[in-house]
């Protein structure tokens, strides 16, 4: 009885309503989640409750991280890369750009880079770091001024 106590006294728990209205989505489609149980949460007569830790679970399903998901990106990520590690760079445009968008999410944005720290960082995941570089330059995603280079504060990672 006191550890459901002490469960029950260190978690926050939310109404479809609230969590709508923090997440700022509709409420309708919070409870459609709640219901179809795609966010857990438990019914108290005719109310829900969602534990906080239920949200955090399905905002972490949820989150861009290319590694998860179901999007098109998240299956070519998922196709192509084995231990952080791609094989091969697809020929296709759109396949090939997510795997770069891939190897460009370890790069803080805020940091300058030389020729060789990114070359070291792209050979964690690729092994032709020079083809790399010079590709993330010509589409954008990283800037070289003065011999060195940074993440595009401006680029917009595809969806």
């Amino acid at each position: 009885m006191e550890y459901t106590e002490g469960i029950i006294k260190n978690t926050e728990f939310f109404t479809t309503a609230e969590l709508a209205k923090k997440l700022k989505m509709n409420v309708q489609v919070i409870t459609r989640k709640v219901q179809a149980g795609e966010i857990r949460a438990f019914k108290i007569g005719k109310d829900w409750r969602i534990p906080e830790s239920a949200v955090h679970e399905w905002l972490e399903r949820h989150a861009n991280d290319s590694r998860n998901g179901n999007g098109k990106k998240a299956k070519v990520v998922k196709g192509n890369v084995t231990d952080d590690k791609i094989e091969q760079l697809p020929p296709r445009r759109f396949e090939r750009k997510y795997l770069l968008e891939f190897i460009l999410a370890q790069f803080d944005p805020s940091k300058t880079y030389s020729k060789d720290e990114v070359n070291r960082l792209i050979s964690r995941y690729y092994d032709d770091a020079e083809t790399v570089r010079r590709e993330f330059v010509a589409e954008q995603m990283l800037e070289e001024v003065d011999g060195r280079y940074r993440r595009r504060s401006g680029y917009k990672f595809s969806d």
